[in-house]
């Protein structure tokens, strides 16, 4: 398919598709017409001696100057120049080109009045994968995210830094190499490249597309540990969940019926006399499916902002743009902290089954050796679990609960919703680590359960982990297991659905 800017919807698939080549995307004949008219509008209100917002008068509490016509050229590099004022470690490469991606697709709209010449060039940013260089910390969510989007477009201007591969390259020096000339910004163009909210965006993008993957990977992974502590299968039943009927717990409930299809475990657990398994266990579908709930919350805000625009003032005729609040975060930033508890308590159940597989209950030995006393077995890795829990925990406090005030008071409320975007995505990579240990729990677990078969998807992942790590006999160095178990799980080495 070839995606057209502009003019298309953009939905996760669509976006990372852009990102990683995989899918075609241009700007069509209509979004050439929808850039040039509403940059027409701006170059009438430029010459015009009535003052609009953003055209011809300054920025924030300077919105009241009124710029010359000769000067609004410098008025819009000044913008980007002043506004580049991140802080900290980089954020990812693919981020940043989600940033270029989005930004592109919502200006091809023709609501932000940017010269043509300017979006093509950004075009070619993409095509070249010549990506901005773009500091993580500095946005405070609302007028949008203003230093990280200036760092994304200094290079437009020949400052700022580029990736060449893992390495920092001045954009000067870049753009020479490509046979490419700095460009000169016109009436309104700097406001429109950094008014928006592709950082906080593109953070929720990358969240998304990972957490989808470890939301079913949760269920696999539960569904693994029940198999080692030979649980009922009976909370899963679909009866149960139809009195309660939360999506997220009966797609929960179903998928963890098929990882327990043909299991002889769970065929020996029939006959016992177990009345319950622990919340850890039972209540996967209504944790995990709570979690699920919270995805398709902010799945559903994130496509929606991946189609809208979010620069302002909104050119709407050749009289009129409208100065309003469409670049603040605040509708993002509430769901993204949302999102966060939701991978958090994904980990918090997940260290749980953890503690559980080391108890010795039902047949299984205490810390998963028979060798305890001179061996510690698999005692200490959740040490590793319950700091990262911890961690997640502390990562959980809304950054959308406050607000700063900036611009010496015109941005009196923003929406912080940068922060809530890196620490969801933080909140991800500590939960990787969790189910890479419990999965290595599980498969120790399901050991003692031999000469009993999994299901064929559970055996399938079983097989995945005893190529990388070994059964526990004995006392070794387990950090070699755990990051190669890491590996695995970052990897997306696992079958969890049942389409693969």
């Amino acid at each position: 398919m070839t995606f057209k800017y502009g003019v298309d919807r953009l939905n996760l698939d669509i976006v990372n598709g852009i990102a990683d080549g995989s899918i075609q995307a241009e700007l069509s004949q209509e979004a050439l017409d929808k850039i040039n008219i509403s940059r027409q509008r701006v170059e009438k209100m430029a010459a015009s001696d009535e003052a609009v917002y953003g055209i011809n008068t300054g920025f924030g509490p300077l919105c009241d100057t009124q710029i010359s016509p000769e000067d609004t050229n410098l008025l819009q590099k000044n913008l980007l120049i002043t506004h580049a004022v991140g802080v900290g470690e980089p954020i990812a490469k693919s981020i940043s080109k989600l940033m270029l991606i989005t930004k592109v697709h919502a200006l091809s709209q023709g609501f932000s009045g940017i010269r043509l010449e300017t979006v093509e060039r950004m075009l070619a940013f993409i095509k070249l994968d010549l990506i901005p260089v773009v500091p993580e910390q500095g946005s405070v969510g609302a007028s949008g995210d203003l230093a990280p989007l200036s760092h994304l477009f200094l290079p437009l201007l020949g400052e700022g830094e580029f990736w060449q591969d893992d390495k920092i390259v001045p954009a000067a020096q870049v753009l020479k190499e490509n046979n490419l000339e700095p460009m000169e910004l016109h009436a309104k163009e700097g406001l429109a490249l950094i008014n928006g909210t592709q950082f906080i965006l593109s953070h929720g993008i990358t969240a998304l597309t990972k957490m989808r993957y470890l939301l079913d990977l949760a269920d696999m992974t539960g569904a693994m540990s029940i198999e080692g502590m030979q649980g009922s299968e009976q909370p899963f039943r679909d009866e149960l969940h139809q009195t309660r009927a939360f999506k997220g717990n009966l797609e929960v409930a179903a998928r963890m019926r098929t990882f327990f299809k043909d299991s002889q475990n769970m065929a020996d657990h029939e006959e016992c006399d177990r009345v319950q398994d622990p919340y850890s266990l039972r209540c996967i579908p209504q944790v995990h499916g709570a979690s699920r709930n919270a995805y398709y919350h902010l799945e559903e805000l994130v496509e929606i902002e991946m189609n809208s625009v979010t620069d302002n003032p909104i050119v709407i005729s050749s009289e009129e743009a409208i100065s309003g609040g469409s670049f603040h975060g605040q509708p993002l930033a509430m769901v993204l902290d949302y999102a966060s508890i939701a991978a958090a308590e994904l980990g918090n159940i997940s260290d749980r089954r953890c503690y559980l597989l080391l108890e010795g209950l039902h047949g299984l030995p205490r810390l998963l050796t028979t060798a305890g006393g001179l061996n510690s077995g698999m005692m200490i890795p959740q040490y590793a679990t319950a700091a990262l829990v911890t961690e997640n925990k502390s990562l959980c406090f809304p950054p959308s609960a406050d607000s700063v005030p900036t611009s010496m008071g015109q941005e009196d409320h923003v929406s912080m919703g940068s922060i809530s975007g890196r620490k969801l995505n933080q909140i991800l990579g500590n939960l990787e680590k969790i189910f890479a240990i419990e999965l290595m729990y599980a498969a120790q677990a399901v050991e003692f359960r031999r000469p009993n078969k999994c299901s064929d998807i559970i055996e399938k992942n079983l097989q995945v982990i005893r190529a990388k790590v070994a059964k526990l006999e004995e006392d070794r160095l387990l950090k070699p297991d755990i990051d190669a178990m890491i590996t695995l799980v970052k990897s997306q080495a696992f079958t969890v659905s049942f389409d693969q």
